[in-house]
């Protein structure tokens, strides 16, 4: 109510503060030209006076004759029926019949321009005043704007916009490589839809303020908007990529691309399928991206939640601690042991023979021969669900080695992954080198993760039906910290705008001949710019080309044009070439197919 009545009485202050200024619009007119008779004036007496009859005694005043002087040359009142009509009734007086009328009859004001005087002004502004003192001190006073943008969120510049989109569309082209279909959901999901599903991590998501009865929270990933879309619309079998914005209430660190507001590039396939098959998929997929990204070197690290359950287990962990621990676990990668273990003891209720026999196991990582050695393993072997995730780990490997990524993959029981809705398999790639951001190297941490979620959707669903799920998410804004950091240092290029050919002239006066030559080469679908000034330097339209990394250049001149012909000018090489002014789309597409090839048009 209170912000209501807020904007009620802002509106109130608008409307007060409009009338202040006409009326002192209207002095100033009035001081401008005395008493002078305005059209609109005549529209006002003449609506006036057809509430009037001569014929029943109608008597004038002196302010009738005062008007009459006034208008007597005006033309314009013959457009005004009653107007004329009192005119011509006017002029049927005699001088000594217009002494003897009244000094008033009529209100003066419909007669002639209303007089706007300070003490109305004066009045006026008194209300305007009245109602600011109405408002809070912060609404009066000004706003001193600190010009930033939020903690945890960046703008994008041109050239950080050219990386970005040009990695996001090699990422979506494995994507679609693989048969992924694209889908979108909301920014923001109901509460509830979202509690519950991320652990300890829950704390970090934005909650929203009452809507319409609806209690909503931003999205913290896409997976869990993906398994109520899949839940709400029945569906049980997708494969699908969502390229969006999620938001986390963390503690950013922006220079490793942790930030509160980000891009999750996701790929996931649901449905019920043979055991790791599409698993495999998922890895092969996050290879090829990393690969077509070319950032660095990395490794794909893999574990299993059912080997980590059944570890717990094994260790002596009680099983309402196994989601605690794991969240404990998960912080290997930024934390020694020793912290980890501290915090398991102190806050997660492990004991310390349980804390120590953990981690015996989660600091060892290898391949297949670790996990036959694990299957030998003593406390394991005797764990259901150990075995289970052992046993899915070797046929994931294999899977791998068939696919030619073996290589890349390390199974490391350290990883751990944090959320509550993994259920099997888990994955995650990590550069293996540090990047240099100005004169430090920086370690980036995780840039790619995900895992198999089978339970997540059965969740959401009235008959707790469940459609097995497994996917991944390229953290795509590291990926984006690496590579502004290889633009920083010098070690790439990059173009801001796609243009292939610009239109110049040589001498003055082309600007009609460069505008259908652009018009013609935009008809062909080829991407061209030129000068928006009549009479263009050519220095500086070359120069233009340059800076801006366009290739070719169409070069007019008065000579070339008389014969036809037209030039065109490799902007590298410098090298110019004449060719029939006809025959100028053909020979553009040919060089721009060129261009392309040798990787020249391109981030």
């Amino acid at each position: 109510m209170m912000a209501e009545s807020q904007e009620i009485l802002l509106q109130k202050i608008k409307e007060q503060g409009d009338l202040v200024r006409k009326l002192k619009a209207a002095k100033e007119a009035n001081e401008k030209a005395k008493k002078t008779v305005k059209e609109y004036d005549l529209k006002e007496i003449d609506r006036h006076l057809c509430s009037y009859s001569y014929i029943c005694g109608y008597v004038p005043s002196n302010c009738d004759v005062e008007l009459y002087k006034s208008i007597g040359k005006n033309k314009d009142f013959d457009r005004y029926k009653y107007l004329r009509r009192w005119w011509y009734h006017m002029r049927s007086y005699s001088d000594s019949e217009i002494e003897l009328f009244p000094m008033t009859v009529l209100p003066t004001k419909m007669y002639i321009e209303n007089n706007v005087c300070d003490d109305q002004i004066q009045e006026e502004v008194k209300k305007l005043l009245a109602l600011k003192k109405q408002l809070t001190v912060e609404d009066v006073v000004p706003q001193k704007f600190t010009l930033k943008t939020p903690k945890g969120t960046r703008d994008y510049n041109p050239q950080q916009m050219a990386i970005r989109n040009n990695v996001l569309q090699k990422i979506i082209t494995v994507f679609k490589k693989h048969g992924a279909e694209c889908i979108d959901t909301p920014v923001f999901e109901l509460k509830d839809v979202l509690t519950g599903k991320y652990g300890e991590d829950s704390k970090l998501i934005y909650d929203l303020k009452d809507q319409g009865g609806e209690i909503l929270s931003l999205r913290y990933d896409l997976t869990v908007p993906l398994a109520r879309y899949l839940a709400m619309n029945k569906i049980t079998t997708l494969k699908r990529y969502h390229i969006a914005k999620v938001y986390r209430r963390d503690n950013p660190a922006m220079t490793r691309g942790r930030y509160r507001e980000f891009y999750q590039c996701d790929f996931d396939i649901a449905g019920q399928y043979d055991l790791m098959v599409p698993d495999a998929e998922c890895l092969k997929a996050v290879t090829e991206i990393l690969d077509a990204l070319d950032i660095g070197k990395y490794v794909l690290k893999v574990n299993h939640r059912r080997l980590l359950d059944g570890m717990f287990e094994a260790c002596g962990v009680p099983a309402d601690k196994f989601r605690p621990t794991c969240s404990s676990v998960d912080k290997l990668d930024k934390s020694p042991w020793e912290e980890v273990r501290t915090e398991m003891i102190n806050e997660k209720g492990v004991s310390p023979d349980a804390a120590d026999r953990i981690g015996k196991y989660v600091l060892l990582n290898g391949g297949v021969e670790l996990a036959e050695k694990l299957l030998k393993d003593e406390k394991l072997s005797n764990t259901k669900a150990a075995i289970e995730g052992l046993e899915g780990i070797m046929l994931l490997l294999k899977y791998c080695e068939l696919f030619g990524i073996k290589d890349k993959i390390v199974f490391d029981l350290s990883l751990a992954r944090g959320l509550d809705y993994y259920t099997g398999v888990i994955y995650e790639a990590v550069l293996t080198e540090p990047i240099k951001i100005g004169n430090e190297e920086q370690s980036v941490g995780s840039i790619a993760g995900g895992g198999r979620y089978d339970n997540l959707v059965g969740m959401f669903d009235t008959k707790n039906k469940q459609v097995p799920c497994v996917g991944v998410s390229i953290g795509v804004e590291r990926i984006f910290s690496v590579l502004e950091a290889k633009l920083a240092a010098g070690e790439m290029r990059v173009r801001t705008n796609e243009v292939d050919v610009y239109v110049a002239s040589a001498q003055k006066n082309f600007l009609e001949e460069r505008m259908k030559i652009c018009t013609e080469l935009w008809n062909a679908g080829i991407k061209t710019e030129q000068s928006y000034k009549k009479n263009p330097k050519m220095l500086t339209q070359l120069q233009h080309c340059e800076d801006s990394c366009i290739p070719l250049a169409v070069v007019l001149g008065e000579s070339e044009l008389k014969r036809g012909m037209v030039k065109i000018r490799d902007i590298v090489s410098r090298q110019e070439e004449e060719v029939q002014r006809e025959d100028l789309v053909k020979e553009l597409n040919a060089r721009i197919a060129s261009l392309n090839k040798r990787g020249i048009n391109g981030v």
